[in-house]
């Protein structure tokens, strides 16, 4: 598993407090962020921008990136 830099480590950290305090907001909706799991993600995305180590962005499921795969090499009948 990849190292998060110590700056990942405090950004997340401080979002993940920021949800306890109800004060973290979601970015276009504004929507009061209330799931640790989106807290995270906000806090490596804030990192990423400011040029931390955090490693790749997954896709969302892996069973979407193996649809997307699977579309691609299909041919069709005639």
């Amino acid at each position: 598993m990849a190292k998060y830099s110590k700056k990942a480590q405090k950004k997340v950290a401080s979002a993940m407090h920021e949800m306890k305090e109800g004060k973290l907001v979601s970015g276009k909706s504004g929507k009061k962020v209330t799931n640790p799991k989106q807290a995270v993600a906000i806090g490596l995305s804030e990192a990423r921008e400011e040029g931390a180590k955090v490693p790749k962005k997954e896709p969302a499921t892996k069973n979407a990136a193996k649809k997307k795969k699977a579309t691609g090499s299909k041919t069709t009948k005639k």
